[in-house]
């Protein structure tokens, strides 16, 4: 039985784009006086996402909630727009002129002829729609820099997109100058915001572990297992075929990676019962994991169950395919591979991206001891008579 809060209530009221529509979220104790009275008033719902009454947002409704219920509670406000960060808005479906269609349609023709993935051509192709969407009705002939960075400012900012999510918008339309000279955009003078220098999310090698052991599903195991021990792109896994798989050589042959790089990477021995069990279990035809016969599997549904199996394995950090990924190459590092082989392996055309490595292994780190650590050992080994300073032990004042 929900307890009812004593009056009077504290109900914080805050401003936030929900479903790319301005809302005001009203959040208070469980209260059937309040919910009664919000029930009375038009306009107010409850939110199954966000957990909250809400009402769309004005100055007069914002005035009405607090007449409303000026007996029974105070008001904490923040009525600063700002984006819920649980929630993803809805994009609106696009309204763009035939000629513009077309053109559109002739850049991702010009993006193929290039040898553009279409990983990349779809991105591309996303960010110019979206962007000529915007800009409209204004000619293409007319756009300049300031129009790109109005989008930036009015788009990409208020939703949080990420910062590499820019440098690809800017990618695409350095792109589409070059395709469309015809427009006032001046290509050189289009700046890519600096890459952000973050380092990724690393597995301890008994986390690893512990994550293969809770997936009871033979499939997801194999995936998983797969993934790890040959560090793989979640992409490369869904597009690996059976008679790449070199049993007797323990090694798989990654075909047209990223970059169109192929490579030969290490079949881990201790994977091969696994893939044996799985085989005769499964019975793929063509791919390696398949969810209709001789179909690829989705890259959705390998991080749905790798999701369930992160909470199953009580790990609370976000952990994606990649991760494992990420995790098998600092392993190999903490190991004492070389960073030439892990490059190798791992598929990197340069040097430099491997090097990101060398900040999350624990080989060398290890070895580091703390000032603190140095100074208890050297009183600890004083051969004195007087009682040994404790670090844990109570302080007495």
């Amino acid at each position: 039985m929900k307890k009812t809060p004593d009056y009077p209530i504290s109900i914080t009221i805050k401003r936030v784009l929900h479903k790319k529509q301005d809302v005001l979220v009203i959040v208070f104790p469980y209260s059937d006086l309040i919910i009664s009275k919000l029930k009375k008033l038009n306009g107010y719902y409850w939110s199954k996402t966000l957990h909250s009454w809400l009402c769309s947002f004005s100055e007069k409704k914002l005035a009405e909630i607090q007449h409303a219920l000026k007996q029974e509670a105070s008001f904490v406000l923040d009525t600063s727009l700002s984006i819920n960060p649980t929630i993803k808005p809805k994009k609106e479906k696009r309204n763009i002129s035939y000629e513009n269609k077309i053109l559109i349609r002739q850049f991702v023709q010009y993006l193929k002829g290039k040898r553009y993935s279409e990983s990349t051509i779809k991105t591309y192709f996303t960010f110019v729609a979206d962007f000529i969407n915007y800009i409209e009705p204004k000619p293409i002939k007319e756009l300049i820099n300031r129009d790109v960075e109005l989008f930036i400012e009015n788009i990409f900012v208020p939703l949080n997109y990420s910062i590499s999510s820019q440098r690809q918008f800017v990618s695409a339309i350095k792109l589409f100058v070059i395709f469309y000279p015809s427009c006032k955009i001046d290509n050189l003078k289009l700046q890519r915001p600096s890459k952000s220098k973050i380092l990724p999310s690393i597995l301890s090698q008994e986390e690893v572990i512990t994550l293969l052991q809770v997936t009871k599903n033979l499939k997801h195991r194999a995936v998983l297992a797969l993934i790890y021990s040959a560090g793989l792109r979640v992409s490369e896994l869904i597009s690996l075929e059976l008679k790449d798989i070199h049993i007797n050589r323990c090694q798989l042959f990654i075909k047209n990676g990223k970059g169109r790089k192929d490579r030969y990477v290490v079949l881990a021995k201790s994977f091969l019962p696994l893939l044996e069990n799985y085989i005769k279990t499964y019975t793929p035809e063509t791919y390696f994991v398949e969810g209709l016969p001789n179909k690829q599997y989705s890259t959705s549904s390998i991080r749905k169950f790798l999701h369930r199996s992160t909470k199953l394995a009580n790990i609370k950090r976000v952990i994606t395919p990649h991760t494992l990924r990420h995790s098998y190459a600092t392993h190999l590092l903490e190991n004492g591979i070389g960073l030439r082989y892990i490059q190798e392996l791992l598929g990197h055309s340069k040097p430099e991206t491997t090097m990101i490595y060398t900040h999350v292994a624990k080989k060398d780190l290890l070895d580091i001891k703390s000032p603190l650590d140095t100074i208890l050992l050297s009183l600890a080994n004083r051969d004195k008579k007087e009682e040994k300073f404790l670090l844990s032990g109570r302080i007495i004042e």
